[in-house]
């Protein structure tokens, strides 16, 4: 086996090991004595001798000796011609190695310098690529030394790439970093996220879920925020301008007051409850369609569907323009009446 060049040789065979033995008790080695007495085969004796003599630990006797003669080599004298040649190697690569990562050092402090005054001049910098997104996330969590927040509408996510956060997640937490993470309340049902939550919240991170988030963001102390891009579904925009930044993480204080803390186990009774119900109520006064509502709720469109029927049992309406009007007739006059919130709220939380 070679390593670097260096020729590194197969570990000792029994065989070689008994051979060497056998050599030593009676001073040299006779092939056809030796053969006998071990049980070996001739090829098996030759293959364990060719062992030993790659290690130097069997050599010829010298010429006024009887030069036909295989004798041993004491240990240390043999690791000496054998070892020393490839510590000497490995000793001067090592230096090398040292030697690189030395003018590696001495070139960071002026990339980094390059990169804060790069950042200082582009406050906002746009990734089309998924790729190249993910490795900038893992660098930005690798350099994070405080907080994370993070804001996740409900979708569920391949299994490869929840375990990909998984692991930075845990990575973050073992240097003591706190993560804070917003979740919708339909999460709680979604059991490859449900596990990757539990893990999570029993590491030692913050989980909430809240009916309706503001958007995706990934906020890192509180310092660089990346949010989705505009018009490319795998793509980010970084945020590095403090205004902007401060503003999107009081955005997350704000949601994160009115959040429900997640406990592990908790969506195993988990229902759409009141405050969705309003939620969808208020979205279908603001003309929205069924598949707009189910996808910031983060739940599937006949879900959906299920709970807008529901809802117009509760306002005994048998259809959207109906509902509309039985909710404005509730409402009356401006400044008179209950509120929107209320109207719902009060209808929605009352048996139909």
């Amino acid at each position: 086996m070679e390593i670097s060049g260096i020729q590194i040789p197969d570990p000792l065979s029994e065989n070689a090991i008994e051979t060497y033995r056998w050599a030593v008790v009676h001073g040299e080695l006779a092939m056809e004595e030796a053969a006998e007495e071990l049980g070996f085969s001739p090829d098996g004796l030759r293959m364990a001798i060719s062992e030993l003599e790659r290690r130097g630990l069997l050599r010829p006797a010298p010429a006024s000796e009887g030069g036909t003669r295989l004798v041993t080599v004491a240990p240390d004298t043999a690791a000496a011609g054998t070892v020393t040649p490839m510590e000497t190697l490995l000793r001067d690569r090592l230096d090398h190695i040292l030697r690189l990562r030395g003018e590696f050092d001495l070139l960071r402090p002026l990339y980094a310098e390059s990169q804060a005054r790069q950042q200082a001049r582009t406050p906002l910098t746009e990734v089309v690529e998924l790729s190249t997104v993910l490795d900038l996330i893992d660098d930005a969590m690798a350099s994070c030394r405080h907080q994370v927040l993070v804001c996740e509408p409900s979708r569920e996510q391949p299994a490869e790439l929840v375990e990909r956060t998984h692991v930075r997640d845990l990575a973050m937490l073992r240097r003591g970093v706190e993560i804070r993470t917003l979740y919708q309340h339909s999460t709680r049902r979604h059991t490859v996220t449900q596990q990757y939550i539990d893990k999570l919240v029993e590491a030692g991170a913050h989980v909430r879920t809240l009916t309706e988030l503001f958007g995706r963001m990934i906020a890192f102390d509180r310092s660089t925020a990346f949010i989705p891009h505009r018009t490319e579904p795998d793509g980010a925009v970084i945020v590095r301008d403090p205004s902007v930044v401060e503003y999107l993480c009081s955005t997350f204080d704000h949601a994160w007051m009115l959040a429900t803390p997640y406990q592990p186990g908790q969506h195993r009774t988990y229902t759409l409850g009141d405050e969705a119900k309003q939620a969808i109520a208020r979205m279908l006064t603001e003309g929205m369609k069924d598949e707009v509502i189910a996808r910031r709720l983060g739940i599937s469109l006949r879900t959906c569907r299920k709970h807008i029927a529901e809802i117009m049992e509760h306002f005994s309406a048998e259809s959207r323009f109906q509902l509309g009007y039985l909710i404005r007739a509730r409402l009356g006059e401006p400044g008179k009446g209950p509120d929107l919130d209320r109207v719902i709220s009060e209808t929605c939380s009352s048996p139909s």
